[in-house]
């Protein structure tokens, strides 16, 4: 018997996928845990269009990924900090102080940990940091220290 896996079962198949079951394991087990159903036409049908619209919302969501990097490529972020002799900062700009500057400064919202920063930035000196913003898809963008005394 043929029939659409309505979640992973171990062992067996992924979710979404059609397998060839044995009519006791699909009659015992399968339905009556509602762990998948029938391939019948019209569920067929329904899983068809369920992957077309994920893949509709994937695709728009990497479009607005590649729009926003084009976007925030080569911009200046300026953050302020305190700095002493030679350019060494008091403490340190972290990934959250860049992402607020972001916020801040073009109106962009971006989690902190989606700032790739090696090490936090100690020198009054400009810094080149990259935003991911999708797999694959990263902005890359300056760190400006503006110092104060």
């Amino acid at each position: 018997m043929k029939v659409i896996l309505l979640q992973d079962v171990k062992g067996t198949g992924k979710k979404d996928q059609i397998i060839e079951a044995s009519d006791g394991f699909a009659r015992n087990f399968l339905f009556p845990k509602k762990l998948a159903v029938e391939a019948t036409p019209a569920a067929l049908n329904a899983v068809n269009k369920a992957k077309a619209a994920e893949q509709h919302r994937e695709d728009v969501r990497k479009a607005e990924a590649q729009e926003l990097a084009r976007k925030l490529s080569g911009r200046v972020i300026r953050v302020s900090a305190r700095a002493g002799e030679g350019g060494r900062l008091y403490g340190s700009v972290t990934a959250q102080e860049i992402a607020d500057a972001l916020n801040s400064q073009h109106g962009v919202k971006i989690e902190k940990r989606r700032v790739e920063l090696p090490e936090p930035i100690r020198t009054a000196s400009d810094t080149e940091v990259s935003v991911w913003l999708y797999p694959g898809i990263t902005a890359k963008m300056t760190v400006k220290i503006d110092t104060t005394k």
